[in-house]
């Protein structure tokens, strides 16, 4: 197994002990390593009962087989742990080069566990490694903390938090190469709570192994070519990155508006990225590896930043009802400075703004700053308000929009699933994402099973959108292919173009093992049972496979979608049946098949 360098780091933070230990191959075989591998390891060394934030609960930090390899976004790498946000699992992914400079230091992943008495970081230095003291680090910006510690050296890659998750924010990200975000689950919380600020990773080693050089690059060589020849990876997210998806969605009138009460903006286009590529961006974005360069780089007064995905320009503007491009991009860049989740910080917004405007949250408890639909100077504020952790709103915020509408007595306008915000497509104008959300293992999440593909842009094929008929089968395919490619370490935007033959190609020519499409997709399905098992365990309950009210009784008024609404209940009975689960858990015989004891 060429592509694994067989040995796990293990932290231990209360002892101050840093030692490599042996990759079981046995595990890697089965669960193949990043989400997958990373996924078993926490099942097996926790108790899935425990506090999220206590030394008992630990934070997995993991790429793949083929992160680091020379292959087009071989570069992810995932943070998996229980999350604080909704006591589940917690699995958050992220590019950059964070991950592949991990594995050419040497390392297969970091288990971290324990909690140091005083702020440290983890500096790695191929077979160097060391806790140091950080608590000059303490209090600073992501930026800040990659600037601190020579992040910008070519040989060098820093992951840290921002003052969120020292203040154990639930919206809490994970952060590194200063914008790029293993966001949602409040996974940067828990790393908060263990007082580790930062993990540097330095080497000039470029090389991953594979077993054949020959079929491993003749597999990279087709994948590639077919990236650069799709009209998404090869057009549509080079010229306006994710944000191409602004007009699109709008234009199904399913772009959620005003907290989801509407789900059409006239204003749209203000925001989209067509308009931020004729107006602000100055260059593409790359993760390494990368031939997408779906990334933007723009422009922010004089600076020169890390531009807004698709979800936190639908944030803020569509579900803020903001429509000035250059507060979203202002607030985008707060969220990454601070450490926060764009998309869970920005629904909060949203959702505080929806109380307000109903007579809910008393104008006293605002302090002054205004939460006002269509507000540009809200979305900041509160941006920085919440990952200060300055005002007592501002932190009751940054827990999350159900806690915030919760504590006000109206949970209903939270826009959430298990706790989690959902992102930028209405599930009652697209059915399948609809159901997607509501079996999401972490909650209200879009990138577990990105029906948007064939519902929206017909990838690999054309799905009506609109129909329940086929779509728990084609939710269920797309989770445990995303699973996979989570777990060989590849962005989940190659899936636009490839298929699963083509990543068992790679993952086969790579590891010397003889994989087939069936078997990968096995595997898939296999990690996506066992972070369900994992939530049975830690107190999931049947009910929390469920959509907010108003996408079951609200129905949609536009053009486009004229009455819609999800229809969840026609679907998830259809979606356990093909899953071979009940009551939303594996049964023993499904348990039994895909070898989970």
């Amino acid at each position: 197994m060429k592509c694994y360098n067989g040995k796990i780091l293990r932290v231990d933070l209360t002892s101050g002990t840093v030692a490599p230990e042996p990759l079981n191959e046995d595990l890697a075989r089965k669960y193949i390593g990043g989400r997958g591998l990373g996924t078993k390891m926490l099942m097996d060394e926790i108790d899935p009962q425990v506090d999220p934030l206590s030394p008992g609960n630990k934070l997995i930090v993991m790429p793949g087989p083929l992160s680091g390899a020379n292959v087009s976004t071989g570069n992810r790498y995932m943070v998996i742990t229980k999350s604080p946000l909704n006591n589940m699992i917690a699995s958050s992914n992220s590019g950059g080069h964070f991950g592949a400079w991990l594995k050419f230091a040497g390392y297969d992943g970091i288990i971290i566990e324990g909690k140091a008495a005083n702020p440290v970081y983890l500096d790695i230095r191929d077979d160097q490694v060391e806790l140091k003291d950080a608590t000059a680090l303490w209090g600073k910006t992501s930026a800040e903390v990659v600037d601190a510690l020579d992040g910008t050296d070519k040989n060098a890659s820093v992951l840290n938090i921002g003052p969120a998750g020292e203040h154990q924010s639930l919206l809490a990200a994970v952060m590194n190469d200063t914008d790029r975000a293993a966001g949602r689950t409040g996974v940067g919380a828990v790393m908060g709570s263990k007082n580790l600020k930062a993990i540097r990773v330095e080497t000039e080693n470029r090389k991953i192994g594979v077993v054949d050089e020959d079929a491993f690059r003749e597999a990279s060589q087709a994948s590639t070519k077919k990236l650069k020849e799709d009209g998404v990876t090869g057009e549509g997210l080079p010229a306006f990155g994710t944000a191409v998806l602004v007009n699109i969605i709008n234009s199904v009138g399913s772009l959620p508006t005003k907290n989801w009460q509407l789900s059409e903006d006239p204003m749209a286009e203000k925001y989209s990225g067509e308009t931020m590529a004729d107006d602000q961006l100055v260059r593409n974005g790359f993760c390494y590896r990368c031939t997408i360069g779906c990334g933007r780089v723009v422009k922010m007064g004089d600076k020169v930043i890390g531009g807004p995905e698709y979800e936190p320009l639908w944030a803020f503007g569509a579900s803020c009802k903001v429509d000035d491009l250059d507060a979203i991009i202002e607030a985008n860049y707060w969220c990454n400075e601070y450490g926060l989740d764009a998309i869970g910080a920005a629904a909060t917004v949203a959702a505080g703004m929806e109380l307000v405007e109903k007579g809910y949250l008393p104008e006293a408890d605002l302090e002054g700053t205004p939460l006002e639909f269509g507000n540009p100077q809200s979305i900041v504020a509160w941006i920085k308000h919440m990952g200060a952790a300055d005002n007592a709103l501002g932190k009751l915020m940054a827990q999350g929009s159900y806690r915030l509408c919760e504590h006000y007595g109206h949970p209903e306008i939270s826009m959430s699933v298990k706790k989690q915000e959902m992102p930028a497509y209405d599930g009652r104008g697209i059915q399948g994402i609809g159901l997607n959300y509501a079996t999401s293992n972490r909650g209200g999440c879009h990138v577990r099973g990105y029906t948007i593909s064939p519902e929206i842009l017909a990838h690999p094929f054309e799905v009506d959108r609109t129909t329940t008929e086929g779509k728990a089968e084609l939710v269920k395919i797309f989770q445990d292919l995303t699973a996979a490619i989570d777990s060989l370490g590849l962005c989940l935007f190659t899936s636009f173009a490839l298929g699963a033959e083509d990543y068992a190609a790679l993952y086969s020519a790579a590891s010397g093992e003889s994989v087939s499409a069936d078997e990968l997709m096995t595997a898939g399905e296999r990690i996506y049972n066992l972070e369900r098992l994992f939530n049975k365990l830690a107190g999931q309950k049947p009910e929390d496979d469920c959509l907010p009210k108003r996408l079951l009784e609200e129905p949609i008024h536009n053009e486009a979608s004229e009455g819609m609404v999800s229809h969840l209940d026609v679907m998830l009975p259809e979606y356990y049946a093909a899953r071979g689960w009940v009551d939303a858990f594996p049964t023993d015989e499904t348990l039994a098949r895909l070898g989970i004891a």
